[in-house]
């Protein structure tokens, strides 16, 4: 059973960077395409970001394009978001995931975009 630890959040001015971490157990995750998610009070959960399981191959919602860059490293079992620029909407909890839903959803991390 896989299990997904995401880390890397926080509190942080507008126009400001983070970069998010989710570490994988288990041996399947360099099998999986990633992805990215989050979810704003209120809101439904939404894809962000997704790669590969290469990580030869990214793509962003609109929302975040420009702003946010995806990767992994498979030899670590990790995921990465770094995201630059950062705007008081990007406020939410995030999550990875494969793309295909497999594994069960970690806690998430709370990032906050405010002054």
């Amino acid at each position: 059973q896989v299990q997904l630890v995401e880390s890397g959040g926080g509190l942080v001015q507008p126009g400001g960077s983070l970069r998010l971490s989710c570490a994988a157990s288990g041996s399947t995750f360099s099998l999986n395409a990633m992805g990215w998610y989050r979810q704003a009070p209120g809101k439904q959960r939404e894809l962000v970001a997704r790669i590969n399981n290469a990580g030869g191959i990214t793509n962003y919602a609109d929302s975040v394009k420009g702003r946010f860059t995806i990767s992994r490293d498979n030899a670590k079992n990790t995921l990465y978001l770094q995201m630059n620029s950062l705007k008081p909407e990007d406020t939410a909890v995030y999550y990875c995931n494969a793309l295909n839903l497999i594994y069960g959803w970690g806690r998430g991390t709370q990032v906050t975009v405010s002054s």
